[in-house]
């Protein structure tokens, strides 16, 4: 029996040989009362130290599998699992609306699987080959070194406080007025506008965004079963009389994606950032403004976020996030409001998740401290920014479309004729290894069906030209087709 176990270097060898004992008097080869091999045996069968054995046999005891005879050795704890008939529960009918419209509404597992060999568009995080791995080790190693007890133990809902207090400054150095302001850390984009909708609506409640917009928030204000006004956009964002006829004194939020919008990429100018303001200023109708990739601008003036317009007022509520700019793993994002609101979400935070992890706060503060940041967006600013002016140099060259919109950020958004489906050039693109974003599960109401959305970030220029290339050759054939068909007809 003893022989059986193949040691590996995965884990302690002391560790390995507690587990093996363990699961064979859980399985009952090894029964109440049986004396274990000598450590001095054992530790020859498995060619080990006899401390090695002795340690595994120490954990066990601790653990109530083992017993000690003094002078005798160890031996198998009455451990019985006395199993009864099964029971089977039909699970599948106590499912509430809820997790039902949640399974619905997860892209994730009806979404196109990337194999091995494939070319994938569909990704629009950053290229984690570009992470400063180092820097987040000295990070993490300093970070402990001052106060790893501390994170190591509970934190506060509201956040670490000097990722707070830099995220004041980071804000400010975006435009934003602090005062009256305060800041809760959240698990990304994806909790913060959860928690906000969670506090701020009832089922029912009307709420505007740009149409199409980002797919996670049309899951979440469904989840929440409000009614969705999507506005359509025009080549600089949202259609402002189109605005104008679907908001009334009834509508409760808005959710707008100003900057490298999700899907598009267009990047709404001052002035109509202004205007959009005034509009929902008019109507008393506060904004939630997701600042997506505000960081990733490849060119002109810096663009205020509609947040800055605010000045001391309280009528918009920021999000901000580094997953789409940074480390995507750490799960860090915020909400910067009033001060009083913030107050109410600290609460609605603490008894959801008591906070979000503290030791990766307490890294990301330490790495954001040094400078890191500034040099890592330096650095990959250039990089994107050539893959960026490559996608759409491709895109004009081999995709026959409509329309390309991108203003930078890390994808471009293609419209294609209006005989064309996305998802017909999706499934012959993936019998040749390339996948995309169909564009219509970014839109409120069903439309999109000609447009994909082009991520680029973590593909190769050789990769963007290739795979940009088969996407247009499909788009080619089924516009022959389509041709064909007309001209018989």
């Amino acid at each position: 029996m003893f022989y059986d176990l193949k040691l590996n270097d995965t884990k302690p060898v002391y560790l390995q040989i507690k587990d093996y004992i363990k699961s064979m008097i859980l399985s009952g080869m090894l029964q109440k009362d049986i004396k274990l091999p000598s450590t001095r045996e054992l530790s020859s069968i498995l060619n080990v130290s006899r401390n090695t054995v002795i340690e595994a046999y120490k954990y066990l005891e601790d653990e109530g599998f083992v017993y000690t005879v003094r002078g005798r050795g160890f031996y198998v704890s009455n451990v019985e699992i006395n199993r009864q008939d099964e029971w089977n529960f039909n699970w599948s009918s106590e499912f509430n609306s809820y997790a039902k419209l949640s399974e619905e509404l997860d892209i994730v597992k009806s979404e196109p699987v990337w194999k091995k060999g494939m070319i994938s568009f569909k990704s629009i995080a950053p290229d984690n080959s570009y992470f400063d791995v180092e820097e987040v080790k000295k990070a993490f190693l300093n970070r402990m070194a001052l106060e790893g007890d501390k994170l190591l133990n509970y934190g506060y809902a509201k956040g670490y406080k000097p990722l707070i207090e830099y995220l004041m400054k980071y804000m400010e150095g975006k435009g934003v007025v602090k005062e009256g302001k305060d800041i809760l850390i959240t698990n990304g984009f994806t909790e913060a506008f959860d928690i906000l909708l969670s506090s701020l609506t009832n089922s029912g409640d009307k709420i505007i965004c740009e149409n199409p917009t980002h797919n996670t928030a049309i899951k979440i204000m469904k989840l929440h079963g409000l009614n969705i006004e999507g506005v359509e956009l025009d080549d600089d964002g949202i259609n402002l009389e189109k605005l104008k006829n679907k908001i009334t004194k009834d509508t409760k939020l808005a959710y707008l994606i100003p900057s490298y919008h999700n899907p598009t990429g267009i990047i709404m100018p001052p002035e109509k950032r202004i205007e959009v303001f005034n509009i929902f200023k008019e109507y008393n109708v506060p904004i939630i403004e997701d600042g997506f990739n505000e960081e990733l601008r490849y060119s002109g003036s810096h663009v205020a976020p509609i947040a800055a317009l605010c000045g001391k007022g309280n009528g918009v509520i920021y999000i901000g996030s580094f997953s789409k700019v940074l480390f995507p793993g750490l799960r860090i994002g915020w909400i910067m409001a009033d001060k009083d609101l913030i107050s109410v979400l600290e609460s609605v935070k603490r008894s959801r998740n008591i906070h979000t992890s503290f030791i990766d706060q307490a890294i990301l503060f330490e790495y954001l401290n040094g400078g890191n940041f500034e040099k890592y967006i330096k650095r990959v600013r250039k990089i994107y920014k050539e893959k960026y002016e490559c996608a759409v140099k491709c895109a004009k060259k081999y995709i026959p479309n409509k329309k390309i919109l991108g203003e930078g950020g890390l994808h471009i958004f293609l419209e294609l004729s209006d005989e064309i489906d996305a998802r017909d050039v999706l499934s012959e693109c993936m019998k040749k290894g390339v996948i995309f974003m169909p564009g219509d599960i970014f839109y409120t109401d069903g439309r999109g069906k000609n447009t994909l959305r082009l991520g680029f970030s973590r593909n190769s220029i050789e990769e963007i030209e290739k795979g940009f290339k088969i996407i247009g050759n499909v788009v080619k054939n089924m516009n022959m087709e389509v041709t064909k068909w007309k001209l018989e007809f």
